[in-house]
């Protein structure tokens, strides 16, 4: 007795393992436009019996319904980002979530980019109350440093606050670590560069009331910071009008008579 063939449907040359299938396949084709990648995506989740009615849509692009693909055969609940306001780099990142057993629904916003959802991802993975940096008004360098914050237990609401970029609640933070009184420059008027020349001083032990104040500009500052290393009376120079070239030079003539 002749062994009976196995059937096969081919529908737009891909080939199916049942006619449901191809039906399903032949249903998508017919009624919207998609592309080669985007049918190869479609037809490869029928033939693994997954619902590709979350993802068979022309809106998402072929990257974003393999992705979706991936996690319907990994028996996710793609439900909350299979929808076109996520891009493929967000879904990656609420898939991580899912994949960890996280509470994804604090970060699965399309307001946020996906390095924001990133740093929220990372923080729930530690624990960590990320109420306070999920939000979107926190770029990914902020949400990052407030993080870092609060895996050291630092009271973290001296710096979490938009006003600050990142780099100056990294100055902020590391002068935590180093038992520092950061109120010296925990003031949004100031800028990088003048915080870190304040925590500079703060770590030579220098008094660096003279010139922790926005009058000065931060080259004014390191030459303030400059004579108090030196010993010398830094009065005759301590002067915001005076420019910073000339408060050097003034500097250089004390350290000299000494």
């Amino acid at each position: 007795m002749e062994k009976e063939k196995p059937k096969y449907y081919k529908v737009d040359n891909y080939i199916f393992k049942n006619f449901r299938a191809a039906e399903q396949f032949q249903y998508l084709i017919t009624n919207y436009n998609f592309e080669k990648s985007q049918k190869e995506v479609i037809a490869a989740g029928l033939n693994e019996d997954l619902d590709v009615r979350y993802y068979a849509k022309p809106e998402f692009n072929w990257m974003q319904m393999e992705e979706i693909r991936s996690d319907l055969k990994d028996g996710l609940d793609v439900h909350l980002y299979a929808v076109p306001l996520f891009n493929w780099f967000q879904m990656i990142e609420i898939s991580k979530g899912l994949k960890n057993g996280l509470d994804v629904e604090i970060y699965c916003n399309p307001d946020f980019n996906d390095l924001q959802m990133e740093q929220i991802r990372l923080g729930l993975e530690k624990k960590l109350n990320v109420e306070i940096y999920a939000k979107s008004e926190f770029n990914q360098g902020q949400m990052r440093e407030i993080r870092y914050g609060l895996q050291k237990n630092f009271d973290v609401s001296l710096y979490a606050k938009p006003e600050f970029d990142w780099r100056q609640m990294e100055l902020i933070r590391l002068g935590l670590e180093q038992s520092l009184d950061v109120s010296s420059y925990t003031n949004t008027e100031f800028n990088c560069y003048q915080m870190g020349i304040i925590r500079e001083g703060l770590e030579k032990g220098l008094d660096v009331s003279i010139y922790a104040t926005t009058e000065f500009y931060h080259q004014q500052m390191k030459q303030i910071l400059l004579g108090l290393e030196k010993e010398i009376d830094v009065s005759s120079y301590l002067n915001p009008g005076i420019h910073w070239k000339e408060m050097e030079k003034v500097r250089l003539e004390l350290e000299s008579e000494k």
